[in-house]
């Protein structure tokens, strides 16, 4: 459970990043998917890192960062999906944001805990 919970703090702190940067961008006239990629990156390598060695405490290895960023690009692709539709429907990106990042905390913590850092145990 501290696990977890370690995983949704260090979550909760990058989406805090990633929705930040998004909506400052949108403010200043960016278009939206291009605030979306920036915000989305911007939390890409701060979130690598705190998963590495506070959520799972393991060391980096290239193996874990290779599958660490093909689930970024799969929840990249969820994001501008969820991201899209919410602009389509009702003008609003940003609450399509903020309603993929649970789904996308779900998936990340299953498939960090079983498959980036399959061989580490925090």
């Amino acid at each position: 459970m501290r696990q977890f919970l370690t995983y949704i703090a260090v979550g909760v702190t990058c989406a805090l990043i990633d929705i930040g940067l998004m909506q400052f961008l949108i403010l200043l006239n960016t278009h939206y998917m291009i605030a979306t990629t920036a915000g989305f990156a911007a939390g890409l390598a701060i979130n690598f890192l705190l998963h590495t060695h506070l959520t799972f405490k393991t060391e980096y290895a290239h193996g874990a960062l290779f599958r660490y960023l093909i689930v970024v690009l799969a929840n990249y692709g969820l994001t501008l999906v969820f991201v899209s539709t919410f602009h389509q429907w009702l003008d609003m990106a940003i609450l399509g944001k903020v309603l993929s990042l649970p789904v996308i905390a779900i998936i990340g913590f299953i498939l960090s805990k079983h498959w980036i850092y399959r061989n580490k145990e925090a």
